[in-house]
């Protein structure tokens, strides 16, 4: 059935008067209609308002019998709250599974952005006929020299026995949050690491993760208040044991 079906149906059903087989089929739809759900909710509301309002005046008991006494057989006993607890759940449901999804949607979108803004940096860099500010292999002198350029210190590892080696680094910038972004070479391939602190990030949920975008593979997590990220064109062995490698300095 329509949507328009079900908004003709949706008083009986508050009312609890709805057919059993059509109750049923109602509150499937309304999982997986916002707009019916968000109907039923705003109806459900305004009869618990008016039910509010009614207790507001609590009449004697002589003028409540009165009144009873004249309205005896066309007065319907009013439904118990209890009864609407089926709708408030289906209408919860819906609303929650649709802010969570819009929450997911709308984080997955900056995070495809904030990724884009890294490979262009990175690309830059590849680019750029000096593609670092301080030129050293060694870590002892490419760690203090960021030291007054950016707001946080990190830790570099020891590379000896490994494929990897320090080319140098750089001051970047991401939503205007200086960082650190550091060159390593492996067998002629340059990959960027990338420093920033959490608030560079713009509040997105990071969590560890590996991403292979534009022919380039990504490696990211959160250590101690910073985010790393790993940016190269090189075999996802090769991001994993340099990403290793900098967990093991953090």
């Amino acid at each position: 059935m329509g949507c328009q079906t079900w908004v003709e149906k949706l008083g009986t059903y508050l009312d609890g008067e709805l057919a059993s087989g059509d109750e049923r089929a109602l509150r499937e739809h309304l999982r997986g209609c916002a707009a019916c759900a968000a109907d039923t909710l705003e109806r459900l509301q305004t009869k618990r308002a008016i039910q509010s309002a009614g207790l507001r005046f609590v009449p004697d008991p002589a003028f409540r019998a009165r009144i009873q006494n004249n309205l005896a057989g066309a007065a319907r006993p009013a439904r118990r709250s209890w009864q609407w607890f089926p709708v408030l759940a289906s209408v919860a449901a819906v609303l929650v599974v649709a802010a969570l999804f819009a929450t997911y949607n709308r984080d997955r979108m900056r995070e495809r952005q904030l990724t884009s803004e890294l490979l262009d940096l990175h690309v830059a860099t590849l680019a750029s006929s000096s593609p670092v500010d301080v030129v050293s292999t060694d870590r002892h002198t490419v760690k203090p020299w960021f030291a007054g350029k950016i707001p946080f210190t990190f830790n570099l590892p020891d590379l000896d026995g490994t494929p990897f080696t320090l080319v140098g680094g750089r001051v970047s910038y991401l939503h205007q949050s200086p960082g650190a972004e550091l060159i390593f070479r492996v067998r002629q391939h340059q990959v960027s690491v990338f420093i920033f602190q959490e608030r560079a990030v713009e509040g997105i949920r990071w969590q560890e993760t590996s991403l292979t975008q534009l022919s380039f593979g990504i490696r990211s997590w959160s250590r101690n208040g910073l985010h790393y990220f790993v940016i190269g064109d090189v075999s996802g062995d090769d991001l994993d044991k340099l990403s290793n490698l900098l967990k093991g300095s953090a």
